[in-house]
Parts: structure tokens; sequence; C-alpha cells
């Protein structure tokens, strides 16, 4: 049966905040939107039929032809094309080894050493001019035997109250399933489900459980609230092991994994109906996920988003067996330079953005120098990738691990607990929001090349 909402709206766009707007699914799953600066009626007749009448006198009527019509009030995405998505989430920021922390299969909020979250970390993030946030979830011991595998309360409820804070702060957020596929050693285990049909049939189980509490808890929420299906799974080898000699059994059934993913959350309701999901690819690896992933069905269009990550090269980004990077730099990588970057961000676009499809980066980054030349080249990296990023089309979230320190691992600008910032975290940032942010056509991605440190 066709669901409808049923009510007559009459608003003035004064009234309204800008970002109020009208949406209208119809039968074939696609959505139209309708900001209310431009909408003054909204009119309900008798069966099918409704009529939209705009503040400049243009009457829009559909009979028939949709399946349901709401109103979203404050909403955070919009989602009328790939590019005001993207623009939408923009420049975004992980609260990196908080809620993702564990020790030994039990999350724990403080258990890598961070603080716990507070309204204060979100409105500093808010403050320092990101727009979004990536809340990373570890659920493992905290979870209940089949074949509920209830979720903690208290838990949950914690969870819940992060996210609040991100709303609270004005901020768009991510939540996920984050640590309880790591390497393959907990439960969202792919390799153990590419060996056993059995115990794939168990994960599946599972994991259709936790989504659909996650997204029962959450399902009133608006726009603001993206869900992500996985982070980084793969069998122990990061994407260099079993998944290159099975056959591409391991990436059929994490399509599998991500097909059940949409489904469970869409046959919750609410605004889970509509909401963004977001599909990273395998090991969230850009060459895995345009080669293997495919992107899940779904019931209402233009509402799958994939996510990867990016860490190249590694041996500079995160562990600090490099000091520099880029055509100007001497202690560098034999690979991964600005062609690396651009080569990378321009097959994303052509393969999903230019597709219709959204692309996030849910974690870049790269790690705190302790010498002013080396720190030259860590900010040159950031403003490099991130002016790219906007340039492809691309949203991203800095991994954020709240660690205070220089060399590998240590990516900390913002404390976790009182905002404040670490290092030179605000110097970062500042860079990383200019190069996103800043449309002066003599600002570009050659520009940004052309004054590398030297």
């Amino acid at each position: 049966m066709k669901r409808f909402i049923l009510f007559a709206l009459l608003f003035s766009s004064t009234m309204m905040n800008a970002q109020n707007r009208v949406e209208v699914m119809m039968n074939d799953g696609s959505v139209q939107t309708y900001p209310t600066s431009s909408v003054e009626r909204i009119h309900l007749g008798q069966g099918n039929d409704f009529t939209i009448t705009t503040g400049e006198g243009e009457t829009i009527t559909f009979n028939g032809t949709a399946s349901n019509i709401r109103f979203i009030k404050n909403h955070a995405i919009d989602g009328t094309s790939v590019q005001t998505i993207t623009q939408s989430l923009g420049l975004g920021w992980n609260l990196g080894n908080n809620l993702d922390a564990q020790n030994n299969g039990y999350a724990s909020e403080t258990a890598w050493g961070n603080h716990v979250a507070t309204l204060k970390t979100f409105q500093a993030v808010k403050a320092a001019g990101f727009s979004s946030v990536r809340i990373p979830i570890t659920w493992m011991g905290h979870i209940g035997n089949a074949p509920d595998y209830k979720i903690e309360e208290k838990y949950m409820n914690r969870v819940a109250e992060v996210v609040g804070y991100a709303k609270e702060a004005g901020l768009k957020a991510i939540i996920n399933i984050h640590h309880d596929g790591a390497d393959s050693k907990y439960w969202l285990d792919i390799l153990g489900a590419s060996k056993s049909e059995e115990r794939n049939t168990q994960v599946k189980n599972q994991f259709a459980a936790i989504w659909k509490q996650i997204a029962e808890r959450f399902k009133q929420e608006g726009d603001y609230l993206i869900f992500e299906a996985m982070n980084e799974i793969h069998d122990g080898n990061w994407g260099w092991g079993e998944n290159r000699t099975d056959g591409g059994k391991q990436y059929r059934i994490y399509n599998e994994w991500l097909q059940l993913f949409v489904d469970v959350v869409r046959s919750t309701g609410g605004e889970n109906k509509y909401r963004y999901l977001g599909c990273p690819g395998y090991v969230t690896n850009i060459d895995l996920t345009i080669s293997e992933l495919k992107l899940p069905t779904d019931i209402v269009k233009d509402r799958l988003l994939v996510a990867v990550h990016f860490y190249d090269p590694y041996t500079y980004a995160l562990n600090n067996e490099k000091t520099e990077w880029g055509h100007t730099g001497r202690d560098k990588e034999e690979w991964g330079d600005e062609e690396n970057v651009v080569d990378n961000f321009n097959r994303m676009k052509k393969k999903f953005v230019d597709n219709g499809i959204p692309v996030y980066l849910g974690e870049f980054g790269c790690v705190h120098r302790s010498t002013d030349r080396a720190e030259a080249f860590r900010k040159y990296y950031l403003e490099y990738v991130c002016k790219a990023t906007k340039e492809y089309g691309l949203a991203l979230f800095f991994w954020d691990n709240g660690s205070a320190g220089t060399g590998k691992e240590q990516s900390g600008l913002i404390d976790h607990g009182t905002g404040a910032y670490l290092n030179n975290g605000k110097e970062v940032i500042d860079i990383m929001m200019n190069a996103y942010n800043n449309d002066d056509p003599s600002y570009t991605l050659q520009s940004v090349y052309n004054n590398a440190p030297r």
C-alpha cells in the first residue's frame, strides 16, 4: 500500500529556514526536491493526487505518479545532485580512536588514550570550519548472543548521546560498524565467510541484527545522519591476501553484505527509507573499489554514496618512514607523488561522480612531524590532497585520532575531550579549509603545486 503523509502546508519563505525542503518520492523511486523558499502551498486531493504551488505562482500537479510526500525541516544534505551532496558533506573530521577503540574485542571509548567526547568537542570542530563528522563505532563486547545479538542499552545510549552532540553542533554525521571486522579477527569475518557458507550465514545474521537495531534507534533522525556499512573489511592482508587468488569470492560476499545492509536499513522505515547510506569498497582501497564494488540495488534513487580511504603513500602519510613528499621532496617514497593523487581521484570521478554517484574519502591524513622542513611538506601534502579532492568532486574526512605527538600514527588536531587545538592544529586546519573552500580562480591545483616547499 502506498504511504502518504496527509497534510496541507501553508507557509511563507520568511518563516522557514532556507535549508528546509519538501521531497516528493516518485513511483519509480526517484526523488524530486522543492526548497521551501519556492514552495508556498502543498494540497493533497483525493487518492494519489496532490499539487505544489510555488511562490512564483507555478503549479505542479502529481496525478498518481508519486508514492510519498514529506516536509523536511533543517535538513543537512541537499540531495538534488551529486555535486550538492558532496558540497554538503564538504571537508569533514573523524572522531578517531574513541568509540571505535577496543582492547581484546571489547569496545571502550577511552581504551586508546583519548578523553570521552563532549559537546565541546563537536562545537570546536564546527567552529574550526568542518561541516561534517565521521563517528567510527566498534560494537563488539556490547553485543548479546544469537539469535537476537542484542546491543547493550547503555552502549547504544552513549552512541546516541555522541550523535546528539554532532546534531546540536550543526554538523552532518556518519556512523558505522568499525573494528568489528578488523583483519577478519572478530565476528565480521570475511575470510571465514569465504571459506564456509555456514560461517557466512552466521555473519550475515549478526550483521543484519546489528544494523536493524542501529537503524531502529535512529530512524527518526533527519538527513544530517548517514549510515556507513563497514570499515576496511579484508582478510588480514590489506587487499593483498586470498582476495587476489580466490576467484573473486570475497568480493562477491562483500557485495552481498552491502546489499543486506541497504535492505535492512530501508526495511525499518521512518527517515531510513530515504537516508543516505555509505557503501565502502573492499578494504576501502581505491583500485579495488573501482574494479570490484557492486553498488547495491536500492528502493530509492540517488541515496547511496561510495566511500574510500586515502593514505598514499603509507610510508609517508601514516608511519613516517619518509619525511617529505611531492616533486620537490628528497627524503621521499619512490611512488605516490602528486600524479598519484590526481590519477586516483580522477578515476573515482570517472567511475562514480560522472555517473551521478557521490564519493567521499572517509579517512585521509598525514601525521605530525618534528622538524620545520618536514612539517612544511606535511602541510603541502594536506593542501594538495584537499585541493585535488575538491577539483575532482569528492568529499573528505581527516583522520584525527587525538594523538598529540610526532611521527607514526600521530595525527591529532583537536583534543577529543576539551576541543582545544593540539600542536599546530589550527594552522593545519586553516590550510585544509582554504584548499577545499577557496574558489578564487587564481588558486588552482597547479598553483599549489608551483608553491611546494623547496
